[in-house]
């Protein structure tokens, strides 16, 4: 049987932001006539700011927190109770203080269920200032930089570049990667997602599903092109 996965932003919506209204309508339709399944890094109520709650609810299962903190028409059937090592916190506090970035706009570590989301600019950064970050990231590579060097020093925790600004980071091994538990090995599994590169969090469950021959992976530009590429199964 196929089963779709998705990613959210970049994937479904524009980062951080709702789910366009005429794909949003296409997508509607896809989930009643599909097995559509929800992974993000990002938490429950950010995600249905996002793709509201009808297509939220809509989905078999919706995996919160790669995978850490999950529903099921928005029931909540499991969560991860890890927290971030106090260390591991210092650490973070430090890169915080010790970027060239200018800006600095609160909520730099965001705990969620499982995992914490990292970022420079902060949680809290209009799209203007996060573009602003988006540009000087893609210019000195600080997010990258930041994760490698993390893990070097906290060898059990992983840390993995996600969405325009951010990293996520969470025990090693629960990743978006753990979610094939839940699937039976005779399915097939089709993910969409936008960083499946290497250092990004979409990566690790591309890995495990080409590894396995578990189904076929989409490396999306946005989701105009996910839109495109859905067309072709209806």
């Amino acid at each position: 049987m196929k089963k779709f996965i998705f990613d959210v932003d970049g994937t479904l919506t524009p980062s951080r932001q709702k789910i366009d209204t005429e794909f949003g309508k296409f997508f509607f339709d896809f989930c009643c006539n599909n097995h559509v399944y929800l992974v993000t890094g990002s938490d429950k109520d950010k995600t249905i700011e996002q793709v509201g709650t009808v297509i939220y609810n809509l989905a078999r299962k919706a995996y919160n927190c790669s995978g850490s903190d999950v529903y099921e028409k928005g029931k909540n059937v499991y969560t991860s109770d890890w927290t971030l090592p106090s260390q591991a916190r210092e650490y973070l506090e430090n890169e915080i203080k010790a970027s060239d970035f200018p800006l600095r706009t609160g909520l730099h570590i965001e705990e969620r269920p499982g995992m914490v989301n990292f970022s420079i600019v902060g949680r809290n950064a209009t799209i203007g200032e996060r573009k602003l970050y988006v540009e000087y990231d893609t210019q000195h590579n600080e997010r990258n930089n930041i994760a490698k060097v993390f893990m070097s020093k906290f060898p059990e925790i992983q840390a993995v570049v996600g969405g325009e600004t951010g990293i996520d980071i969470f025990p090693k091994g629960n990743d978006k990667s753990q979610i094939v538990r839940d699937f039976d090995p005779n399915d097939e599994l089709h993910f969409f997602g936008d960083r499946m590169d290497p250092a990004g969090n979409d990566y690790p469950l591309k890995k495990i599903i080409l590894d396995n021959d578990l189904g076929i992976c989409y490396n999306v530009r946005d989701y105009e092109h996910t839109w495109e590429l859905l067309k072709q199964y209806d």
